[in-house]
């Protein structure tokens, strides 16, 4: 199993896309910069959201902490529960979103890169820790009694055609995308989440203890989180976990603003009824991913000539992603549609960068000289990236 994720903590060189950002400094120099093409992804990943707007680029960061509380005795969960958590981080610079998760009893405080494109979550663990980063809070510590037992059926759904080398626990491994991994063991724990109906409800919920992470060398790596978030569709997943619980529906969605941040939920009642596109999501041949299928590639409403691609939807990829020929085909539309007032410069970081005749305070001061693209799904079913979701406005010293 792949996931389609940036491992925690984030690379440092995984740009293949741009995002918004407006800087603040009036004795700096800006321009417009695109980034440069990743070697091609397996899939172009976009960001999802089931509020008025589907956004495309996404990443994941931290909040401050919520000090961690004891759960209050609450009313038994409805179907119809919800749980609202706060989204802390920016697409750029910061390149990643977190929620504050309260975990344990008593409850503590650990922040989860959110991630669409996994169905494991997992904390570092000091089980003991093997080879564990640098993290916001202390390591998770299990006991024994927390521990899943191979035989149990998470563990199975984990691994179908496992054989137990220890009965008595579960043993998981997780390679992403990037090449980094995550190893430990299934442990179950507690985790409190304030319902939008006032209640509180602790869910006893599955996942992974992490001793032993593969990015960077043992505890060299300071990490923006204490682990992942795993949201996919996969019965392991948290959200399966909650549904299949009957404290939540099978519902997610999360709201970025341009400025940062944003809400995270679980369930449907605060689904919007409006303003929203909605998208049956596919099988894909990839795995448990959100994706609605194939999407056909537009620049300012016109064809670029490429073949429909399968897109999916992944929170975990701090950028969008396409592959090298509809990356190409979308840098030579946007050239040959700029105006003659903005000249392409070189830049140390980014292949692709324009200048204007004055100082940029915002990427809304180039929205006329840029348009948009668009994914068409069918079925009237269409995806606006206006420019100031793929522009970013950088600053170099004069």
């Amino acid at each position: 199993n792949t996931p389609s994720r940036s491992a925690f903590p984030l690379p440092t060189k995984k740009i293949s896309a741009t995002a918004v950002h407006t800087a603040d400094c009036s004795t700096l120099e800006r321009s417009v910069r695109l980034p440069p093409p990743s070697s091609p992804h397996p899939m172009a990943a976009a960001g999802w959201s089931s509020a008025a707007f589907l956004a495309l680029l996404l990443l994941l960061l931290p909040f401050a902490p919520s000090p961690a509380r004891a759960a209050t005795p609450g009313k038994s969960p409805s179907p119809t529960s919800t749980a609202v958590f706060q989204l802390q981080g920016a697409v750029y610079p910061i390149g990643h979103y977190y929620v504050t998760m309260n975990i344990g009893d008593p409850a503590k405080p650990y922040f989860l890169d959110v991630d669409t494109g996994s169905d494991l979550s997992w904390l570092q663990c000091d089980a003991p820790c093997q080879s564990c980063n640098k993290v916001p809070h202390p390591w998770y510590k299990p006991t024994k009694n927390k521990i899943v037992p191979c035989a149990a059926s998470l563990c199975t759904s984990l691994s179908p055609n496992k054989k137990c080398a220890v009965p008595q626990q579960c043993d998981y491994q997780i390679k992403y995308t990037d090449k980094a991994t995550s190893l430990g063991v299934l442990v179950a724990d507690n985790f409190t989440l304030s319902l939008r109906n006032s209640s509180t409800v602790r869910a006893n919920l599955t996942f992974g203890c992490g001793y032993d992470q593969q990015v960077g060398k043992n505890g060299a790596v300071q990490a923006a989180t204490d682990g992942l978030l795993a949201l996919g569709k996969g019965s392991v997943s948290l959200l399966s976990q909650l549904k299949q619980q009957g404290i939540t529906k099978n519902v997610v969605g999360h709201c970025f603003s341009t400025n940062g941040g944003g809400f995270l939920f679980f369930g449907d009642d605060i689904v919007p009824t409006s303003r929203v596109t909605w998208v049956p999501m596919a099988r894909t041949t990839s795995g448990n991913y959100y994706s609605p299928g194939s999407g056909t590639l537009y620049f300012d409403r016109r064809s670029l000539g490429v073949k429909p691609m399968e897109v999916v939807f992944d929170s975990g990829s701090t950028y969008t992603y396409f592959a090298a020929q509809p990356y190409q085909a979308t840098v030579s539309a946007l050239k040959a549609g700029l105006s003659k007032s903005l000249k392409e410069v070189s830049d140390v970081s980014l292949p692709l960068c324009w200048k204007g005749q004055k100082v940029f305070k915002s990427v809304s001061e180039v929205k006329n000289d840029f348009k948009s693209l668009f994914l068409n799904f069918g079925k009237n079913s269409v995806m606006e990236i206006p420019p100031e979701n793929y522009l970013i406005v950088t600053v170099s010293v004069r």
